[in-house]
Parts: C-alpha cells; sequence; structure tokens
C-alpha cells in the first residue's frame, strides 16, 4: 500500500473509533476538566438549547435471529423530537408514509399502513422498538439522535483524558458500566474547561461480566444554524449524520444517516399524536409486549 493511501486508512479509522489518533492532543493538567460530573454537565449545556429537531434519515436495522420481514429494515424515516420525550418517525415509501410511530411522552400510537393495524398504549422502550428496532424510552431515543447518550445510575463517576478526548466512566451499583467518549475541538486544548467544545462520539454499556449491551457511535458531524440566532456569524451547532446503534445480545444494529437535519424549527400542533384511519383495527399494547 502507497504511504499517501495508508495515511488515508489511518484518518478514517480515526474517525470512526474515538480512540485517539497521532497528533490529537489533551488539555494541560490544569485547563482539563478534573471531575467526571463536570464533562458530562458540560456538554448537556452546550447541547441544552437545541429544543427540538426535524430530520430525514436513511435508516437501516438488523436483526438477528428475527422473522424475515423483520430481520432486515431499510428505508427513508422522517423525523421528528422534542425535548424532553416526544418524538414522531414516518418510514416512507414512494407513495407516502407505510407506518407513523408518535408518542407526546406518556401515550403511544403506531400506524402501519402495511398491514392495517393501528396500536395504541402507554410510552415504553418496548412500544417504540415496534417500529424502530431500539428498545429504548422516547426520551432517550431523542438523546441519541443530538448527539447525547442515555446514561446508567452510576454509583462512582471518573474522568481521564488521553488522544484528545475524555473518558467517563459510569459505575453502578450492580456491577454494570458505562463509558462516554467525547472528543476534545483541537483548538480548544489551550482553552479553559467551560469553554471547549466536545462532541460525544461512542459509548458503551457493559453488565457486570464485561458483556457489551449497548453501544452507540456518533460520526461524520456537520455544522447546523440555529434559525432564531441574530449573531454574525450564525451560531449553531455541530450535529452527528451518522449514528449507529449497537444491542449484540439482542443482535440488533441500526445505523442512521441523515440526509438534512434542523434544529429549532416550527412544530405544527398536534404532530405527535395520531388517531386511527377508518379501516384500521385498533390494538391496544401494554409495555412489556413483545
Amino acid at each position: 500500500m502507497k504511504h499517501g493511501s495508508s495515511a488515508i486508512g489511518v484518518a478514517i479509522l480515526c474517525a470512526l473509533t474515538s480512540l485517539g489518533c497521532p497528533g490529537a492532543r489533551c488539555p494541560a493538567p490544569t485547563l482539563r476538566f478534573a471531575e467526571a460530573d463536570g464533562v458530562l454537565q458540560h456538554h448537556t449545556r452546550l447541547l441544552a438549547w437545541a429544543e427540538n429537531l426535524r430530520a430525514e434519515a436513511r435508516v437501516d436495522r438488523r436483526e438477528a435471529g428475527a422473522p424475515a420481514e423483520r430481520a432486515r429494515l431499510r428505508g427513508t424515516v422522517l423525523m421528528l423530537a422534542q425535548r424532553p420525550d416526544r418524538v414522531r418517525f414516518d418510514a416512507m415509501t414512494q407513495f407516502g408514509p407505510a407506518a407513523t410511530l408518535t408518542s407526546d411522552g406518556d401515550s403511544f400510537a403506531l400506524m402501519d399502513l402495511r398491514e392495517n393495524r393501528f396500536f395504541v398504549g402507554p410510552s415504553c422502550a418496548e412500544n417504540i422498538a415496534l417500529l424502530l428496532g431500539v428498545p429504548m424510552e422516547a426520551e432517550d431515543i431523542g438523546r441519541v439522535l443530538f448527539g447525547e447518550a442515555p446514561q446508567i445510575e452510576a454509583a462512582s463517576r471518573e474522568v481521564v483524558c488521553e488522544g484528545g478526548s475524555y473518558r467517563v466512566t459510569l459505575r453502578a451499583a450492580d456491577g454494570n458500566t458505562q463509558e462516554l467518549v467525547y472528543e476534545i475541538r483541537g483548538s480548544d486544548v489551550e482553552r479553559v474547561p467551560g469553554e471547549q467544545r466536545l462532541r460525544l462520539r461512542e459509548t458503551t454499556v457493559r453488565d457486570g461480566a464485561g458483556t457489551v449491551q449497548l453501544r452507540i457511535h456518533w460520526d461524520d458531524h456537520r455544522f447546523v444554524a440555529n434559525p432564531r440566532s441574530t449573531a454574525s456569524p450564525q451560531e449553531g451547532l455541530a450535529m452527528p449524520y451518522r449514528v449507529q446503534v449497537e444491542l449484540p445480545a439482542q443482535g440488533v444494529d441500526t445505523l442512521v444517516r441523515f440526509e438534512r437535519i434542523e434544529i429549532n424549527v416550527e412544530m405544527p400542533e398536534g404532530v405527535f399524536t395520531q388517531e386511527a384511519r377508518p379501516g384500521l383495527t385498533v390494538e391496544p399494547v401494554e409495555c412489556g409486549a413483545e
């Protein structure tokens, strides 16, 4: 392999792994976050002004061992997310929506026009998974889309800086652990901690035996303008255009590649609820249902 090709390969690997790359460096010890909570809270503050999101994405989901009709889903999905826990997903075809999932934080509905069925019930991870295949609460799904991670309940937290990233480790009382890798903008390594711009690149949750239960990667960050900004140049946010969610124990691997993202847009009234169309069979579902 030629030297130039090798360099390109290293650059791609660095972008996809968050493991630290040659040239990436941490701030001096006096300019680093000393506590894990400082990193977590600072990253939350950086994204807090993004109140909602409207996006179009290509979703590719694989589920090992699932029935044939569920083992592979691929297509365009229109997405709306309103903090803290309102979401809407429209799975599209060339003729219009094939399925629409809504959650207003309390109630859930899924209209499946492929099978002429309409599911209703409480909003919970199991019901959200009926369309997305990812068992997460609506609030956590929203966090992932914004470039944040749902976090385990931690009895202890620690942080180290290596390879130009903060690596935060959460440890739960039951032995579960979670690692979160926050990349530091190279131009910010000489800034004080409160001025450093961070991007969450990866999180991994393991059980007490060390088995990976959940892994999420965020990549391909691009600038998205805040339409409410009056500053010049316009303020905005670096949003991940590639999100991969893996649940190894369930054999689920979902890749979301965004084609467009808008933040802080006007949301139509009632967009996070829906009524059954005439002719659809209404089926109540409870949390925990398959």
